[in-house]
């Protein structure tokens, strides 16, 4: 029989939701407790989800004995004080994208979680996805690769108000967000996990008055071939990314879900190699982390495919294009 697995949440934006619908669907977890600063906020989403309690402090909830394992969804700034508070309480933790607000900040969450042996890793879910794994075992058949083009632009539901004048969290600042943090992780870490980190970058950006990007575009050289990002939070784009080789093309509908693949051969031949996934695809980032949990018994383990080198790797290359582009946040200056 397997352990019952005792979750905590904190955040409660629109993901949390998808997130623990996905979560429902795996028996032994157990969610054990929400946590919002906001007592009335905190219950509601007890009350909807069925965990077991809810809680306004912080602290209390990370000395709690019986709680194993935290999702963290708040907002991107805060995601480095939070963890390592669980972290030091033992408790693994399964942290949203961006996982940090920069590389030193996932540099020190992931040192912690391996002085506390316990399990870190980046909810990145498109990289354990099915489709994204196939693509991987696929990627020789096209060859030399040459060129990689991944674009997410997604016309943010806070867009509007921020225009009216209120500006809403998704574009502060001072909470580490804006188009690359929030946006342009989806086209990047796909690339990091395919490719490694590049030899350099070139990058451009839109900058919103708040001092966030509201878009921007970079070209990552990897000598024998480049990659392609454009990403936006103030415009939709409706065009698939592609991964270009010698022999062929790998055509990628929507590089934040990998739903449908292909490879279009020189020749113009098809090949469909993607397959049906859950519909709800946080569901694989929470098996991975599962997984990872019950196998750490006296030895934390770590993810194989969001690698702690890939989540290093692409915090690294985010700060070096906001370097370029004069992107700071309050929390490089700490």
């Amino acid at each position: 029989m397997k352990k019952i697995i005792n979750l905590g949440v904190i955040g409660s934006g629109f993901i949390v939701d998808t997130f623990l619908e996905a979560a429902a669907e795996f028996e032994n977890l157990n969610l054990h407790t929400f946590y919002s600063r906001s007592e009335s906020t905190a219950i509601s989403f007890k009350d909807k989800y069925n965990f077991d309690k809810y809680s306004t402090c912080l602290e209390d909830m990370a000395k709690d004995e019986n709680l194993d394992a935290i999702y963290i969804a708040s907002p991107n700034a805060i995601h480095h004080d939070q963890a390592i508070l669980f972290l030091q309480n033992k408790k693994h933790v399964l942290c949203e994208k961006a996982f940090a607000s920069n590389y030193k900040e996932a540099l020190n969450m992931i040192n912690t979680a391996k002085e506390n042996n316990v399990v870190i890793m980046e909810a990145m879910r498109i990289t354990v996805t099915p489709n994204f794994k196939i693509l991987k075992d696929n990627l020789h058949k096209i060859g030399e690769i040459r060129r990689c083009f991944a674009s997410f632009c997604q016309y943010s539901s806070r867009y509007d108000k921020y225009k009216e004048g209120t500006i809403l969290n998704a574009f502060k600042k001072e909470l580490s967000n804006g188009a690359l943090m929030d946006i342009g992780v989806y086209c990047l870490a796909p690339i990091i996990n395919l490719f490694g980190p590049p030899n350099n970058i070139k990058s451009n950006t839109f900058l919103l008055s708040t001092g966030v990007d509201g878009q921007g575009s970079a070209i990552l050289d990897y000598g024998t071939m480049d990659a392609v990002l454009i990403y936006s939070k103030i415009a939709n784009s409706y065009i698939p990314s592609e991964i270009q080789g010698e022999k062929g093309s790998i055509i990628i509908d929507k590089m934040n879900n990998f739903e449908n693949i292909k490879i279009v051969y020189r020749d113009g031949t098809v090949e469909d190699i993607g397959v049906k996934q859950h519909e709800n695809n946080m569901y694989y980032e929470i098996e991975e982390f599962i997984k990872l949990v019950e196998l750490s018994h006296s030895d934390a383990v770590y993810s194989s495919f969001n690698t702690l080198e890939n989540t290093l790797n692409t915090m690294l290359t985010m700060d070096k294009i906001r370097q370029n582009l004069n992107i700071v946040f309050p929390a490089d200056n700490k």
